[in-house]
């Protein structure tokens, strides 16, 4: 089993407060994130920190700014106690062709649909995104992601701290290995609680999340 999951875009760290997350990412790493954007009327924004190669962690939290947001923030920022790994993305080379085969091997990844938002230098990002995997393992079956023709966030010059492993574990890994293998992917899972989680190398030695 890879340490790292084929076609891996990102992982998503949510968080109920962004501002002393980021703080404390920087405190434990010796990294310090960049500001990505603002996810306009979703509520949120998120800080950035590149993974190595075409890969990044997305820190992502409710936006001040935006009080009234009608409906439900991303992930559930709103509900957590504290900052979670929440669930993760792949970038295969076709989308389209990619959910076409996960429903023909009985995986469903949800309807793809459009999402934007504008980083700090005012620069428009559209992609578009499945959603979350559903069923018995919230968050551990990935979401699929294609840039189209913005430039993807880990070619913008962000902070790294290189990715060395990421695992799960669940009360029933098998369950979850059928629909991996049908996107593509893979990813280490032992049995237990449903979490997530991953080390990054970072100035201050390797570091865990999850």
């Amino acid at each position: 089993m890879n340490a790292i999951p084929p076609l891996l875009d990102h992982v998503v760290l949510a968080a109920p407060d962004l501002e002393v997350t980021v703080a404390e990412f920087a405190r434990r790493t010796g990294v310090v994130p960049a500001p990505g954007g603002v996810h306009v009327g979703l509520g949120t924004r998120n800080h950035l920190v590149g993974l190595g190669g075409r890969s990044y962690l997305e820190i992502i939290g409710p936006d001040p700014e935006q009080p009234g947001t009608p409906g439900p923030r991303p992930f559930g920022v709103d509900r957590l106690a504290g900052p979670s790994v929440v669930t993760w993305a792949i970038s295969p080379p076709d989308l389209d062709a990619v959910v076409a085969a996960a429903r023909a091997r009985g995986h469903d990844p949800g309807p793809v649909r459009p999402m934007s938002r504008r980083t700090p230098d005012g620069t428009l990002l559209r992609w578009r995104l499945t959603d979350a995997g559903p069923g018995e393992a919230p968050g551990l079956l990935p979401f699929l992601i294609d840039w189209g023709d913005s430039p993807h966030p880990a070619a913008s010059g962000l902070p790294v701290t290189p990715l060395l492993a990421m695992s799960a574990s669940t009360p029933a890994p098998q369950a979850v290995r059928g629909p991996l293998a049908a996107l593509g992917t893979s990813l280490t899972l032992t049995t237990g609680p449903v979490a997530l989680s991953f080390t990054v190398d970072t100035p201050n030695g390797p570091v865990v999340f999850g």
